[in-house]
């Protein structure tokens, strides 16, 4: 990879990606009915801080986890882990997006979405990454509420204060937390044993883990349902929701009946398409039916 590329995948485009669209949507259903041209700006600006701040975090994550990332198959091509960059430098890269990201949000934003969004790179990068991870199985459910941070981010970027719209989006990105890296932990079991991290399956083992995947879809689908009952939503966003969620569950289902690799895998890239979908149908809902 050319230098500017490695600096580049050290942010996990894809993963901030749908950080930042998580976030938009809190931004736009802070907004009633159509944004201002004023209003359209903030978001752009807001949405470049969080995304700054989100590829700090990231790129700190491959630093502290570089020797981690060498034994896993799936890491084992960060320039990190490869020791294609010095430690020095993807420090420096981490703390100077991060710089950026706040200033601007604190610039072009609001004061409180930028501590808000400095609160979370320390849960993810610090607690998380650092602490959680390595100690307990239960790391993905605790530093979870790192990862529900963003439509909360965007609620604030809007309206300066946390509204419990919010903290409705804030509880469905938690609990979608666990099925999601629990599906992936299930079929890359042996790239974390050889990490030595206390992952779920293993820890408990394959069984209970696949338990604890439909549990928490269960629970997830009530949780899917809130918007519509607190009237953030109308049928549209319902219809999917159900939709959606018995898919989630369905999976969840199959996979504790009758395990499979495959089925693993097919259960977290559902998790994506049931998260992604889930938010875009709250913006159709938001426009289509005010």
């Amino acid at each position: 990879m050319s230098r500017v590329r490695q600096f580049y995948v050290l942010t996990k485009p894809r993963v901030v990606q749908l950080i930042v669209f998580c976030a938009l949507i809190g931004m736009v259903l802070a907004v009633p009915g159509l944004p201002s041209w004023a209003q359209l700006l903030r978001m752009v600006l807001a949405c470049a801080g969080i995304w700054l701040v989100a590829a700090a975090a990231a790129a700190f994550n491959c630093l502290v986890e570089k020797g981690i990332d060498a034994r896993m198959k799936r890491t084992a091509w960060r320039p990190t882990a490869k020791n294609e960059l010095r430690d020095g430098q993807t420090l420096l890269f981490s703390a100077l997006l991060c710089a950026a990201g706040a200033a601007l949000l604190y610039a072009s934003v609001n004061a409180l979405t930028m501590w808000l969004t400095l609160a979370t790179f320390v849960g993810y990068a610090v607690v998380y990454t650092v602490i959680l991870k390595p100690l307990t199985p239960q790391n993905i459910v605790i530093g979870g509420a790192s990862g529900a941070m963003p439509p909360v981010l965007g609620w604030t970027s809007m309206t300066g204060e946390v509204g419990p719209e919010a903290l409705i989006l804030f509880l469905i990105i938690f609990l979608w937390t666990p099925p999601h890296f629990w599906a992936l932990a299930l079929y890359r079991v042996e790239d974390y044993r050889k990490s030595g991290l206390p992952m779920l399956p293993v820890t408990h083992g394959n069984e209970f883990t696949r338990l604890q995947v439909l549990l928490y879809t269960l629970v997830l689908f009530a949780a899917c349902l809130l918007p519509f009952v607190y009237g953030m939503s109308s049928w549209l966003y319902l219809a999917a929701a159900v939709v959606l969620g018995l898919g989630f569950c369905a999976y969840g289902f199959a996979l504790w009946r009758d395990y499979s690799d495959a089925l693993a895998r097919r259960t977290f890239r559902f998790s994506l398409i049931h998260l992604s979908a889930l938010f875009a149908a709250l913006l159709l809902d938001h426009y289509l039916l005010p």
